[in-house]
């Protein structure tokens, strides 16, 4: 104790053991408030102590004080007395007194006397009581009356009394003359109050050392209570008795044996539960560690200074753990020993280990189930995590509406079929149902009674339930006979519905089920259940997402003559999104090829695609120029975040976004008009295989353009080449950026000339991932081009006249292309969309004429008429009034044309129609000929 409480300074270990830093100002204020604590028992003891100096200093100070008093007043008759005897016996005083004049004698002498002896005065007084000397020369002569007649009898004496110079110590000594008598008294006086100035003037030395005395013991006081308060730790008596009772009872009462055993080996503390387990005597305190009858090793380990941590020992018939711990450096030599007896923790530590197996069981299931969103999957989870730390043989059974992502019925009693979805643990399959096997369960069996009851229900002894055993007794006596001994069936049941159950088997070599075993396999069935339940859910919604985005896509490609397109569609495996792609026929032989991505997945971003792949069919049928239908669609999509912020109660739902490419291809001349809106440029696969990626311009994703135009590019495609337009799926992946999917896409479209279909295969396979976690849209399409044979074309001038000449030298151009049997029809189509733009347009006006065979199967193809003018006015359908001379014309061309309208140029517009080669002459030209040809003479024309 005395090292510890010696200890001090910076870096001192404090009660803990732990050393630190102590903060100086802190730690003195905090030291001096425990000082003065009356709380701890160093406060106590401080201030006793201080109590008992201050006493003492005060008790001494007065006693030096009234010794001084005393001295002092004794001094003053000493010398009042020797002075007096001193003057009286002087020689030549009687002779002085007998003279005429004996104050004029006497009078200088005794002042010189009185002077030197420090008194107050020296008075002689005749036998009369006259005053012959004084100190005060007026009051020589006065007769004055006092004590004095003891010395008049001639014996000197020396009191206290009021005289004239106050309260005084006063001498008298009688002066006798040459006969012995008395002649005269010497009276020497000194005032009290001189006295007590003398005795004022050692007050401040006495007070002064009194102060010393009492700050010297004051500090003696507060180093023993600092000292007190280090060993005490600033406990006070009611808790320093508490402490030691609370230990008392600690020490004696825990189921832990506990030695203190001092640096020289000697045993100081043993509780009532060490001399248990070494069987102690009762004197063993105090004596030595291998005086007590100990085992040789274990007594060599408690007398040594090595520490040991869970040793085990033998002491009689117990096996001891033993930990052993050195108190220095934090206290005196020695060491603390705690003893355990192993053989009655055994059973404990064994259920203690089963618990945190399966604790750690539970965490891993966490980790482990759930990991995708597959049902079957996640079911093959359960029973490896399950199988073989828990169980010997796991076999999971789901229904089958769980399995296909359909809800199940909450009437669990009325289920006696589930399909067996996943089996893990013994290599002995071939006893059980096969996975896939849909199973028929009897009411009897434990399946069906967890089904119905809703709880798990636990089989001891296989070979005891009848239930079991009639399901398929053949099959039962096989399981049994390789050693299947007990069963545990826990229904699978997520959010109030069930989704199917878990059996856990054990097999020969492992314990039975046991009731305890019930708690664990019900949680961790129901966090398996959750993740079941999870992947139906997105099974479910992937399923209609699915069908949802196959509705919604392209069914089949149309019939056009611009381009061979072969296309790849490929859903994510995470979820389906809004990828889409199109080929959109428009007029005049030309073709739109379409890819986009709305950002996403799931149904909303199929929704979504669909409403954006509509409106593209829409505003491609209105032959809108390429910037202005991406514009249209830009505002389109920035509509439906409009609406669908509008719709939320906070205002701020997800924005949609879209990505989108839009290429139009004309065959006639061989020029693509691209516009692109947060897409990646197309590749160009020339025919002599080289690869080039265009860059458009850089425009935002639809929906944040703002209302900004989007710009186009312009590009002459040769012959043959083949376009190549694709979503970001096919170019980003985990394993690789954006650069390094580009270059690879690059590798895969080089080298020979291939067709588009193969060109599909081909990038798929050297870029499809294993489970690509964005949809992949990918479109091939070959160029075509009209030769000089498909195309006519004239110029013809403002004037009524020019009408039959250009008809007749289309009729000969059908004549020359072997179509005469559609020539009537084209000429009453030719004749009222030139007499159209002759009446009602403006110059230049032109005439095209083109036949066009489809590419991707031969057939007669189709004939389209195309007139042109300057005028931006559309005609109008309308039908006409039976008293109405005109207006009839374009409803003849509607009827007679598969398809008709009006294109918007940079100069001007083109109405053009369509008819199909496949029937030759429609049979309603038959019987309107006369009519069609009434509505014009021939003059005008």
């Amino acid at each position: 104790m005395g090292e510890t409480s010696g200890r001090s300074g910076r870096g001192a270990p404090d009660a803990s053991g732990s050393a630190h830093v102590p903060d100086r100002p802190r730690r003195r204020g905090e030291a001096w408030r425990s000082l003065l604590s009356v709380r701890s028992v160093a406060g106590q003891v401080f201030l006793l102590q201080l109590a008992v100096v201050v006493l003492l200093v005060a008790a001494t100070l007065l006693a030096l004080v009234v010794q001084a008093q005393r001295d002092n007043m004794a001094d003053a008759r000493n010398r009042t007395l020797a002075t007096a005897q001193t003057f009286a016996n002087s020689p030549g005083i009687a002779a002085a007194l007998q003279s005429a004049h004996p104050s004029a004698e006497l009078q200088p002498y005794a002042e010189a006397a009185r002077k030197a002896a420090g008194v107050d005065a020296i008075i002689v007084y005749g036998l009369n009581g006259i005053t012959l000397t004084h100190s005060d020369p007026h009051r020589i002569g006065e007769r004055v009356i006092g004590p004095y007649a003891q010395a008049a009898n001639g014996k000197p004496f020396t009191s206290t009394f009021h005289g004239s110079l106050g309260l005084s110590v006063v001498s008298a000594v009688p002066v006798k003359g040459p006969d012995g008598s008395v002649i005269a008294i010497v009276s020497v006086p000194v005032t009290v109050e001189k006295v007590q100035h003398r005795v004022n003037r050692q007050l401040p030395v006495l007070v002064g050392g009194a102060a010393v005395a009492l700050a010297v013991a004051a500090g003696g006081s507060a180093l023993v209570s600092r000292r007190l308060r280090r060993q005490t730790h600033g406990l006070g008596p009611v808790e320093m008795t508490r402490m030691y009772e609370h230990h008392d009872a600690v020490l004696h009462a825990v189921r832990e044996g506990v030695l203190i055993v001092g640096g020289d080996g000697r045993l100081l503390l043993a509780n009532d539960e060490a001399r248990r387990l070494l069987d102690l005597p009762t004197d063993a305190e105090q004596r030595h560690i291998t005086e007590l009858g100990l085992e040789e090793d274990l007594a060599a380990l408690l007398a040594s200074d090595r520490p040991a941590t869970d040793e085990v020992y033998l002491a009689g018939d117990r096996l001891l753990a033993v930990n052993k711990r050195l108190t220095t450096p934090h206290g005196p030599v020695g060491s603390v020993v705690t003893l355990r007896d192993t053989t009655e923790l055994q059973a404990l530590a064994g259920r203690a280990e089963v618990a945190r197996e399966r604790l750690k069981l539970l965490y891993e299931a966490g980790l482990q189930i759930g990991t995708t969103l597959d049902v079957r999957r996640t079911a093959e989870e359960l029973a490896e995590v399950a199988a073989p730390r828990f169980a010997d043989l796991v076999t999971v059974e789901l229904l089958d509406a769980v399995l296909h992502g359909e809800e199940s019925s909450d009437a669990t009693a009325r289920i006696t079929e589930l399909r067996r979805s996943a089996v893990a643990g013994l290599g002995q399959e071939h006893l059980l149902h096969p996975v896939g096997e849909l199973i028929r369960f009897v009411p009897d069996h434990p399946v069906s009674m967890a089904l119905a009851d809703g709880r798990s229900v636990l089989v001891r002894d296989l070979s005891a339930d009848q239930g079991w055993l009639a399901q398929y007794p053949e099959r039962a006596r096989r399981i049994l006979d390789h050693g299947l001994h007990s069963m545990l069936v826990v229904p699978l049941r997520a959010r109030g519905v069930v989704l199917g159950v878990v059996d856990f088997w054990r097999a020969e070599g492992s314990p039975a089920f046991e009731d305890d075993d019930m708690s664990f396999a019900e949680e961790l069935a129901a966090r398996a259940a959750l993740s079941i339940d999870n992947a139906r859910r997105y099974t479910r919604e992937h399923t209609m997402a699915v069908t949802l985005q196959h509705s919604l896509l392209p069914r089949g490609l149309p019939e056009q003559s611009a381009l061979d397109v072969a296309y790849r569609y490929l859903p994510a495996q995470a979820g389906v999104g809004g990828d889409w792609f199109d080929v959109i026929p428009l007029s005049g032989t030309r073709v739109a090829l379409v890819v986009g991505d709305v950002v996403g997945h799931g149904l909303h971003a199929a929704a979504t695609m669909g409403r954006l792949r509509t409106a593209v069919h829409n505003f491609s049928s209105l032959d809108l120029p390429v910037e202005e239908l991406m514009g249209r669609l830009d505002e389109l999509v920035a509509q439906i975040d409009a609406e669908e912020s509008a719709a939320t109660e906070d205002g701020q739902a997800m924005i949609t976004g879209a990505t989108c490419q839009y290429a139009v291809y004309d065959p006639t001349s061989g020029r693509l008009v691209l516009g692109t809106a947060g897409h990646p440029g197309p590749a160009v696969v020339r025919p002599d295989g080289t690869v080039d990626f265009l860059q458009p311009p850089i425009s935002p994703p639809l929906g944040l353009g703002a209302g900004m135009p989007v710009e186009t590019v312009e590009f002459t495609v040769p012959e043959g080449s083949r376009l190549v337009l694709f979503t970001d799926g096919l170019i980003e992946d985990r394993g690789r950026d954006l650069d390094a999917g580009l270059e690879a896409l690059r590798n895969a479209l080089s080298g020979p000339e291939r067709t588009p279909e193969a060109t599909c295969a081909a990038v798929m396979e050297a870029m499809l991932s294993d489970r690509p976690r964005d949809d992949i849209a990918l479109l091939v399409a070959r160029t075509c081009r009209l030769g000089p044979a498909q195309v006519a074309e004239w110029d013809v001038p403002r004037d009524p006249a020019a009408v039959a000449p250009v008809r007749a030298a289309c009729a000969r151009r059908l004549t020359e292309w072997g179509l005469e049997q559609v020539v009537f029809t084209a000429e009453l189509i030719l004749s009222e969309l030139i007499t159209n733009a002759v009446r009602y347009g403006s110059e230049p006006i032109a005439v095209r004429l083109l036949r066009t065979v489809p590419v991707s199967r031969p057939g007669a193809g189709t004939l389209i008429f195309e007139v042109s003018d300057g005028s931006s006015t559309s005609p109008r359908l309308r039908r006409a009034k039976a008293t109405d001379e005109g207006g009839r014309g374009l409803f003849l061309v509607a009827q007679f044309a598969e398809r008709w309208g009006t294109r918007y140029t940079s100069t001007g517009k083109v109405i053009w129609a369509e008819q199909s080669l496949h029937g030759g002459a429609t049979p309603e030209a038959e019987g309107l000929g006369d009519i069609l040809l009434g509505q014009w003479d021939d003059l005008e024309l």
